[in-house]
């Protein structure tokens, strides 16, 4: 376009023989679903792992697969670090998280602490692809995503060659850059046939527990501007309780732990809409793109 400089092209699609594999390992998950954000420190792997308990006591079937490799820290969350993994005739059993959650994470497969992950692409693919492939799934009504943030190869690989994605969630925070890399992600997304199917705002506001009272003091909400400039729903705006670090650094997921908390009814409620949304076929109707 002119005077907004080059234009910027998706990389070329190149099928890999791996995703037919990978098609026939889904078949028995009903809902695939990618949790991502446009940065790092917005609360991704909060949301995900938190959304995939509260799918479970909503009564569903729920799997949670970590590929955010540089930064694994699902199975710590949940309280799982340092299961062991089994391999059996029908491929590799996921750990078992809280409420009987199927959990896979490269966090299970590191040595120590200290165990750097220094991969390019290529090998970030193939374990991609092994997640989903050597890993017994079994029967699922969700398999929840912990994406990396950003778009980058692993990014690049779930939109591109792993083909059954039903939706994409968007994690934000309070804050205007936060609405502009999320506004780039949604935009991937779409130009590569995803359909986004929804913002969370996490840290909307401050949870006191002291007084039980929720108080605005970050600014203008970017959920919404998101939901409003790209048209896709809020599915939540969830407040910042100051337990929630303290939760995750002890392993105790926090909706198990908080139950009757503004912050644990907000995932029940993002928990329902992406079911109700993933129930409705996409609209034929021309989203809003710009």
């Amino acid at each position: 376009m002119e005077g907004r400089g080059p234009s910027i092209r998706m990389p070329p699609k190149i099928t890999d023989p791996r995703r037919q594999a990978a098609l026939e390992k889904l078949k028995n998950v009903k809902y695939v679903v990618a949790i991502t954000s446009g940065k790092g420190g917005v609360g991704k792997s909060f949301i995900a792992s938190n959304l995939a308990l509260t799918l479970r006591i909503l009564g569903y079937e729920v799997g949670l697969m970590d590929i955010d490799f540089h930064g694994p820290s699902a199975p710590k969350m949940l309280g799982i670090r340092g299961q062991r993994l089994i391999a059996l005739s029908g491929g590799i059993q996921p750990a078992q998280g809280p409420l009987g959650l199927k959990v896979m994470s490269l966090d299970f497969l590191l040595e120590d602490d200290d165990t750097p992950v220094i991969w390019r692409g290529p090998i970030k693919t193939t374990a991609i692809f092994q997640f989903i492939t050597d890993v017994s799934w079994g029967d699922l009504d969700f398999l929840v995503i912990d994406m990396p943030p950003g778009t980058g190869d692993e990014a690049i690989t779930v939109a591109q060659e792993i083909p059954k994605i039903d939706g994409v969630v968007f994690v934000t925070i309070p804050s205007e850059v936060s609405v502009l890399v999320v506004g780039r992600s949604i935009m991937f997304y779409k130009r590569l046939g995803k359909r986004p199917i929804g913002v969370v705002e996490n840290m909307s506001a401050f949870y006191c527990p002291d007084t039980g009272k929720t108080y605005k003091i970050f600014g203008k909400g970017s959920g919404r501007t998101l939901s409003e400039k790209y048209g896709i729903p809020l599915l939540a705006e969830i407040p910042l309780d100051p337990r929630i670090s303290e939760a995750n650094d002890e392993g105790r997921p926090y909706i198990l732990a908080y139950p009757e908390t503004p912050v644990t009814k907000s995932f029940e409620e993002m928990a329902r809409k992406i079911a109700e949304i993933l129930k409705t076929p996409e609209s034929n109707s021309k989203e809003k793109t710009s």
